[in-house]
């Protein structure tokens, strides 16, 4: 029997209902979930170092050398309090639509403060491949930032950062894991997160799912479960 919750959905959510409009139904009507990934630990090790070289270099209300060196012209985001909130999972900048009655929500690594106060989400991206692949996830995370920024008052420049930390293979080892550092600008686009947002809330309170979509990798997992537990 599905449980009653208050509908809070995150760009990872709004990801998995454009995947698949029955697994994200699933996930967060009945809370019966894909299998999870490998965990990545080590992604979550250089995202924390990471945030913590950033805010050194906010503190002291310097430029981070990576922006410098891509004559990015903008500061570090200088309300650290704020920003610990922002980047807090458990409570993210928010924005609750009362028409929908739910809440949409995301969790920045960092945000760019440019000319005029206007403001663009930053985030960290650790790889060991040997490219910088940005994929429509990291776009839709991007703009559902923006959306939530502008939702909150602030201006924004319609653009948000990728900050790429790339094993550097070539390099060796050496008891340190190199890394080439690349950033990348990519133009956001807020209009269409809210009715993305939109057809979410409404697939959830629908009292049965739609079906798998046609390329959705765990449609034969799920039925093979439903099977073993028939």
């Amino acid at each position: 029997m599905a449980f009653e919750k208050s509908i809070q959905l995150s760009p990872n959510s709004l990801n998995l209902f454009l995947e698949c409009p029955h697994c994200f139904w699933l996930d967060k009507k009945m809370g019966i979930k894909r299998p999870p990934p490998y965990p990545y630990a080590l992604n979550s090790a250089v995202d924390s170092l990471l945030k913590e070289e950033f805010d050194a270099y906010r503190a002291k209300n310097i430029p981070h050398p990576l922006l410098a060196e891509n004559n990015i012209k903008a500061r570090l985001f200088s309300n650290q309090k704020l920003l610990n909130q922002w980047r807090n999972n458990f409570a993210g900048i928010r924005y609750f639509d009362p028409q929908l009655e739910a809440t949409i929500f995301g969790a920045v690594d960092d945000v760019l403060e440019f000319e005029g106060g206007k403001l663009a989400p930053l985030d960290y991206k650790s790889t060991g491949s040997r490219v910088a692949n940005i994929y429509d996830r990291f776009q839709l995370q991007l703009d559902t930032y923006t959306f939530l920024l502008e939702k909150n008052g602030f201006q924004t420049t319609r653009k948000g950062y990728l900050a790429f930390y790339i094993v550097d293979k070539e390099k060796g080892f050496i008891d340190r894991l190199p890394f080439r550092k690349e950033i990348y600008e990519i133009d956001t686009n807020p209009a269409d997160i809210y009715e993305i947002f939109k057809d979410a809330v409404a697939v959830l309170r629908q009292q049965a799912p739609r079906p798998h979509s046609q390329d959705c990798q765990f449609s034969k997992w799920f039925n093979g479960a439903k099977s073993f537990n028939s």
